[in-house]
């Protein structure tokens, strides 16, 4: 099954563009995007774990999953853009706790998508009831891509909790130590690496060139140490669509050989 996400966030990166460029809310978009597709698995990439209460988003995720007839996934992080939450109001605490919350939030997703409704009682978040009716339609429950490319903590969550991890790429070396380090993380909580899907951003400039014969050279280079999915993120300036029709289409080919020989 083919993935869509977006990003979730209050304002635009500013990284990529100022931040009073559009920014639409990401659940909400996904839910137009489940109305109008029937194939696509469609999550974010990614939820930070501050945005909303555990609880809460649990039970949007797994609506999604129902009205989307079991397309959803959740991905989610520690969060990290600091302005948007001082804009609107948001509780922005340090790193560590954001990790602790984060941790608590994977459990109490996995929790309430499961049978058992009773409490959950962590240091950030005590819930009286995990009780989340209708059930997600995915099983054995929704897929949780855990995001980001720490190695003390994010990837130690990852082989915890996650059934797909996202790396940043800024080099095939580089995601290729983050997959030993998750490795490791697997073998000290016996949990089996190759049930994980790899993915990452993709972070080379040769789709910005236009230059696929190099773009699929890159994506041989990580299928070859293990990456199962390499995301593109559309420049601005052009038409999503046009462009993942100009651009995408024609490698999309060549991309699946390139897996089946991996």
């Amino acid at each position: 099954m083919a993935r869509l996400s977006v990003m979730d966030h209050y304002f635009q990166m500013e990284a990529m563009f100022p931040a009073d460029e559009p920014m639409l809310e990401g659940y909400t978009t996904l839910g137009f995007l489940a109305a109008h597709t029937s194939r696509l698995r469609l999550g974010l990439l990614v939820t930070g774990v501050t945005y909303r209460h555990p609880g809460l988003l649990a039970k949007i995720v797994a609506t999604l999953d129902v009205l989307s007839g079991g397309r959803a996934e959740l991905g989610i992080g520690a969060a990290w853009y600091d302005r948007e939450h001082r804009g609107l109001d948001v509780p922005f605490p340090p790193v560590a706790e954001r990790f602790e919350r984060l941790e608590e939030a994977l459990r109490i997703c996995r929790q309430m998508w499961s049978e058992d409704n009773g409490p959950f009682a962590g240091r950030h978040y005590q819930l009286a009831e995990t009780l989340c009716v209708p059930a997600p339609i995915s099983r054995p429950r929704i897929p949780i891509l855990i995001g980001g490319s720490g190695e003390k903590k994010t990837l130690r969550l990852v082989a915890a909790y996650g059934d797909a991890c996202n790396l940043f790429a800024p080099s095939v070396d580089v995601v290729a130590h983050k997959l030993d380090v998750l490795k490791a993380h697997c073998d000290a909580v016996g949990r089996d690496y190759a049930e994980i899907t790899k993915t990452i951003i993709y972070n080379g400039d040769a789709l910005a060139r236009e230059d696929t014969g190099a773009f699929l050279a890159d994506a041989e280079q990580y299928a070859r140490i293990g990456i199962d999915t390499v995301i593109v993120v559309p420049p601005g300036g052009e038409a999503v669509d046009a462009w993942v029709e100009r651009i995408c289409v024609p490698v999309v080919k060549d991309l699946a050989d390139i897996a089946v020989a991996g």
